[in-house]
């Protein structure tokens, strides 16, 4: 796997609150599976509380060692949770979709960050305090289950991806990643493709070199499984994936 450098960016910028209102943090704050069973009343002091920032891809959010001091709520783009290897290698262990939280681990007692943050798009992040975020949790039970949920749910994800490691070969795992990512065709909706990404971003997804998951395509292209292009591959054989997926 290629060496990760990390990137050079620019600070997030603050959006006034008179232009979010515009676009609705609020009703984005209610519908959040942290902070949907709080009240409309609550719902308006949250919103005052939060902060808006806009960032470009890149922008690291936090380092393993690092003490949390807020929560990060994802309202557009995407954020990698990843870590390092001390020779540069890198394993990405979650890509959260707008609606994610991060940086929660502080927040339940872990004391520090053991991963990285970083946004892979443009991205828009609500972003609390944390002795705000604790205060919270201390008067609304159901807000700190919200939590605990979040963080059960990235926990068995995280077991899951170790069982995999462990036990599947890399040709499973790339044919199980395939159609995790694999979306309808807009041209062919009987056709499933994987449209933007690279053999590199593929085998960060896995934990493995680059060159493994080229040799793993091959064999999977010569099996009739799919056609692979730059950055884009077609699946023609759903039902063979399958099965190597689950050998």
């Amino acid at each position: 796997m290629c060496s990760v450098r990390e990137k050079q960016v620019s600070e997030p910028r603050a959006i006034s609150s008179s232009h979010e209102r515009i676009d609705g943090k609020a009703s984005f704050l209610a519908q959040s599976d942290i902070f949907r069973h709080l009240n409309a009343e609550e719902i308006t002091e949250l919103d005052r509380l939060t902060t808006i920032m806009t960032c470009p891809p890149g922008r690291v959010f936090y380092r393993p060692g690092e003490t949390g001091h807020v929560l990060f709520l994802l309202r557009t783009g995407r954020v990698q949770l990843y870590h390092l290897s001390t020779d540069g290698r890198k394993l990405i262990t979650a890509t959260l979709e707008a609606g994610a939280c991060f940086g929660e681990m502080p927040l339940i007692g872990q004391g520090m960050y053991n991963s990285f943050a970083e946004a892979v798009e443009d991205s828009r992040i609500c972003v609390m305090n944390r002795h705000e975020v604790e205060n919270l949790l201390t008067r609304k039970p159901a807000v700190a289950l919200a939590l605990l949920q979040i963080v059960g749910q990235r926990l068995v994800q995280l077991e899951t991806q170790l069982i995999d490691t462990t036990f599947k070969s890399s040709h499973a795992r790339l044919a199980a990643l395939l159609l995790q990512l694999a979306q309808p065709d807009q041209q062919h909706d009987s056709t499933l493709v994987v449209k933007g990404f690279s053999q590199e971003e593929l085998a960060e997804r896995l934990g493995v070199y680059r060159e493994t998951v080229s040799v793993a395509l091959r064999d999977l292209k010569e099996a009739g499984a799919i056609v692979a292009g730059r950055k884009h591959i077609t699946i023609l054989n759903t039902a063979y994936l399958h099965e190597i997926a689950s050998a």
